[in-house]
């Protein structure tokens, strides 16, 4: 079985260029990163697929920057690695939102992409 280390850099190497996509405002290249039939899960309802990711990303407003810091990893199959991350979007107009993100990579023939992709606002009890 893979270690930790080797399950961080694979998530690295999908979520890096993620945040540099989301970072320069490119929904297209931030959808290249998922699979085609990804299931993604922003703030907003739902989509299924590559189109309904960048239409989300292309609605989010310029300037927004992504931060994350993993927190967690499990390698369920060597093509399938989850993570779990605290995630920070910041903007220039308004205050940051803090989120978690779930992502679940998978292995495909041109290397990993992001299969589910699932953020939850936690609000203090």
């Amino acid at each position: 079985m893979n270690s930790t280390n080797d399950d961080e850099a694979v998530l690295r190497g999908v979520l890096d260029p993620w945040k540099a996509a989301v970072d320069a405002h490119e929904p297209e290249e931030v959808a290249r990163l998922f699979t085609e039939d990804a299931i993604f899960q922003g703030l907003h309802p739902y989509s299924v697929g590559r189109k309904g990711i960048a239409e989300y990303y292309d609605s989010q407003p310029l300037g927004m920057v992504a931060q994350f810091e993993i927190v967690e990893t499990r390698r369920y199959a060597d093509d399938l690695v989850l993570g779990y991350l605290d995630t920070e979007f910041t903007f220039t107009d308004r205050p940051p939102v803090d989120v978690k993100l779930a992502v679940l990579v998978q292995r495909e023939a041109d290397g990993w992409s992001i299969a589910h992709y699932q953020v939850s606002r936690l609000r203090p009890l």
